[in-house]
C-alpha cells in the first residue's frame, strides 16, 4: 500500500495535524464557546447588562464544554487493563 492509498482510507484515522472536518468542528466550537460567549458578555456588561452578560458567558461556555463531552470524549472507551 502506498502513501496515498493510506490517505485515502476513509476508516484511517487522520494524524495530529491534518486537518479534518470534526477537528475544525471542535475549533469552531471552542472558539464560539469561548471567544464568542466572552464577547458577547463584555458587550452585554458595557451595556449596563451585568448580570444578562454573566449569565450568556456560563449558557454559553457550559454548553461549549457539554457539546464537546458529548460528541467526542463520551463515545470514547476508556478502560483499565483486563
Amino acid at each position: 500500500m502506498t502513501d496515498t492509498d493510506a490517505r485515502s482510507d476513509p476508516d484511517e484515522e487522520g494524524g495530529l495535524f491534518e486537518l479534518t472536518r470534526d477537528k475544525l468542528l471542535v475549533v469552531a466550537l471552542l472558539f464560539v464557546g469561548i471567544a464568542g460567549s466572552g464577547i458577547a458578555r463584555r458587550a452585554l456588561g458595557e451595556l449596563g447588562y451585568n448580570d444578562l452578560g454573566a449569565l450568556v458567558y456560563v449558557l454559553g461556555y457550559g454548553g461549549m464544554v457539554v457539546a464537546i463531552w458529548y460528541g467526542w470524549i463520551r463515545p470514547m472507551n476508556i478502560t483499565g487493563p483486563d
